[in-house]
């Protein structure tokens, strides 16, 4: 039985190893950004037209683009198609003079950014690869004058979503599902806690709460995908609260954490010794007392523990947000808990389904980044565990 168990110890960590190894060494092209550099004259006009100013830089760098046009519109394909929007954005920060000529590092478009890191090769056949030999050698002179550089990507983080792989972030992921969070941990902690407190201190055995008990154990078997449904029907159909909103995945993740956090609870209630609450009740405290002051904060770290546990299991759900909308393709973070947006997992689900190639490296960093949020939810409910924990 030692070495069986050994044996699965090595098989599971060895599973474990191979699929974050897969999902991190996938992901890597996702947390660099490629640049190319060019030489920009800050315009008089007080709204200058940025991107025929992004035009003039390439040609200053290209001269044969000014006799060609469509050398030109090649040179334009090698900048992603919000060149324009960043060119604005470092010459607002820059606060350089008019006049002045300044060097200014831009996007490249998803295709050259896959050339650059060595995804698609020079080698493989023209017709098989979505650059042709004049644009891989357009971007090789870049490459040859020092144009071309590739740094860390933190519009990964900071930016939202956008159909340029490029461009696409998770900031408007990581703050809607931090406003799901708050909703699921304000409705279901309250209530599940409440709920097992009743049914295991004050609630009468009967058959009553027996078919109670019953029914909380199966809620915690039923597919996550129910509730989803239930959301849909009662939240959206039948009160008509707005589609997409965090506050409807925070009710409908609520409902589905609540048996987590009862069974939980319960059991930490019932691992306090009858003996704490016969000497609370010897000394007169009442019942109420016995419960708040004597046995809630020894069964606390049961509680906590079971309450993380709960919401890093809600927090990569993705069955039940899908079937309340909350796939929609949002281009800015949300600013409150009734404005459309997305998860997490949603977003992972929405670039896993698009067609550029750039998105399969995004999709991976994005569970990256899943990953490290419940790894640190669970160390949380491990740390407090130890904190909090108390041996009889």
């Amino acid at each position: 039985m030692k070495i069986y168990g050994i044996v699965a110890i090595v098989f599971a960590l060895t599973m474990l190893g191979i699929l974050v190894g897969s999902v991190v060494s996938t992901s890597i092209p996702a947390w660099t950004q490629t640049q190319v550099r060019l030489d920009v004259t800050v315009p008089d006009d007080e709204t200058p037209n940025y991107r025929s100013l992004v035009n003039d830089s390439l040609v200053a760098a290209f001269p044969q683009a000014e006799r060609d046009r469509a050398a030109l519109r090649r040179f334009t394909g090698i900048l992603s198609n919000g060149a324009q929007f960043w060119l604005r954005d470092e010459l607002q920060a820059s606060g350089a003079a008019p006049g002045s000529t300044v060097s200014i590092w831009l996007p490249v478009s998803d295709p050259f950014e896959q050339l650059y890191e060595g995804v698609i090769s020079p080698s493989t056949p023209e017709n098989r690869r979505p650059l042709n030999d004049q644009q891989i050698a357009d971007f090789q002179s870049l490459q040859q004058q020092d144009r071309i550089r590739s740094v860390f990507d933190w519009g990964l983080i900071t930016n939202a979503d956008s159909r340029f792989p490029e461009l696409a972030g998770l900031k408007g992921g990581l703050i809607g599902s931090a406003f799901l969070m708050l909703v699921c941990l304000c409705v279901s902690v309250p209530v599940g806690v409440g709920a097992a407190v009743y049914l295991e201190e004050f609630a009468p055995k009967n058959k009553f709460t027996d078919f109670i008990e019953i029914n909380v154990n199966n809620l915690a078997a039923v597919p996550s995908i129910v509730f989803g449904l239930l959301g849909l029907a009662l939240f959206l159909g039948f009160l008509g609260m707005p589609r997409s909103a965090p506050l409807v995945g925070g009710l409908v993740l609520a409902i589905m954490t609540l048996p987590t956090i009862i069974i939980t609870t319960r059991a930490a209630l019932k691992a306090v010794p009858p003996s704490i609450r016969e000497a609370a009740r010897g000394i007169g405290a009442s019942e109420m007392q016995v419960i708040a002051q004597h046995v809630l904060p020894l069964a606390l770290p049961g509680i906590l523990t079971g309450v993380i546990i709960g919401l890093a299991q809600a927090i990569g759900e993705t069955a039940p947000l899908l079937l309340i909308g909350m796939n929609a393709f949002v281009t800015s973070a949300p600013t409150s808990m009734l404005e459309a947006s997305t998860t997490l997992p949603t977003q992972i689900y929405i670039w896993f389904d698009s067609p550029e190639r750039g998105f399969v490296a995004r999709t991976s960093a994005a569970i990256c980044v899943l990953l490290i949020v419940l790894s640190v939810m669970n160390l949380f409910a491990i740390v407090l565990r130890r904190r909090f924990e108390r041996r009889w």
